[in-house]
């Protein structure tokens, strides 16, 4: 049975079940735009989904019709039009830099699996949240939009490393200099997203995909996401260096006892996390 968690605001719903944490972005009447409520719930979920043993995969997603339009900016241009003061720039900057980390970081570098699923648009810092998840499952009636230029902004929450390792440079900067919609089919051939299916398939579907990899062998996942990660950016050497010291450590795992019993007596292993 999903136990329902208390994230401290309505614009962060969390539930846990079967090791999937499910966290729903809540602002549906503004598309699921980002607050700081949302966003410190957001990193103290994450935070806490990262160390907890009980949670196996974590799921991404958006509440009603859409997934995540990024950032608020009718809230931005209240705080455009407002009185000056508050935070320096320097301040703001050493601010944005460590939310940044602590949830489109978080989500990429998490040792678990994690999985955006799309019921809707995701624009902006929201399509950056999409892309710094491990998978990315559509319905077929989503698409994606970096938005930044059409609002005047540069991009944030990773988003030009996402997309460009994702795409490569020249297609992530007509992207960003365009801020065109992909649509769910587009964004399959580009390799944006993994599966698109139905609008009314998405939660079945994404259910389906996070119980396998709860079940998965979760000591495996986390060595193998982090020489993934690794592998985009670092020298072949490095890859193949931490790539078998990985290996070594995996091998000596409960899990993959269990597994290569499992294969020799033709069954289904059961993978335990240890």
């Amino acid at each position: 049975m999903a136990d329902a968690l208390d994230t401290g605001t309505p614009d962060l719903l969390a539930e846990l079940d079967e090791g999937v944490l499910t966290l729903t972005l809540n602002r549906p009447q503004a598309r699921n735009a980002m607050s700081d409520g949302m966003n410190q719930a957001l990193a103290a979920q994450l935070a806490w989904a990262e160390l907890a043993r009980e949670v196996r995969c974590v799921v991404l997603t958006g509440a009603g019709a859409g997934f995540c339009a990024g950032g608020d900016v009718k809230g931005m241009n209240e705080r455009n039009a407002g009185p000056g003061g508050g935070l320096s720039i320097d301040e703001q900057i050493a601010r944005q830099r460590v939310n940044q980390r602590a949830t489109a970081g978080k989500l990429f570098k998490m040792p678990k699996p994690t999985i955006a699923a799309l019921p809707g648009a995701a624009a902006g810092a929201g399509l950056s949240l999409a892309l710094a998840c491990d998978l990315r499952i559509m319905a077929r009636s989503a698409f994606l939009t970096t938005a930044f230029a059409k609002v005047g902004l540069a991009g944030d929450y990773g988003g030009t490393y996402f997309l460009t390792q994702l795409v490569g440079s020249a297609k992530a900067r007509e992207l960003y200099f365009l801020s065109d919609r992909v649509s769910a089919e587009e964004a399959l051939g580009l390799g944006l997203t993994n599966w698109v299916c139905e609008p009314d398939e998405l939660a079945a579907k994404t259910r389906e995909l996070a119980v396998r990899l709860a079940a998965g062998p979760a000591i495996c996942f986390r060595y193998m996401k982090e020489n993934l990660n690794r592998a985009m950016a670092g020298e072949v050497d490095d890859c193949l260096d931490i790539e078998a010291t990985h290996h070594v450590h995996s091998s000596r795992t409960d899990d993959h006892r269990e597994a290569a019993a499992a294969f020799v007596e033709k069954r289904q292993p059961a993978f335990a996390g240890r």
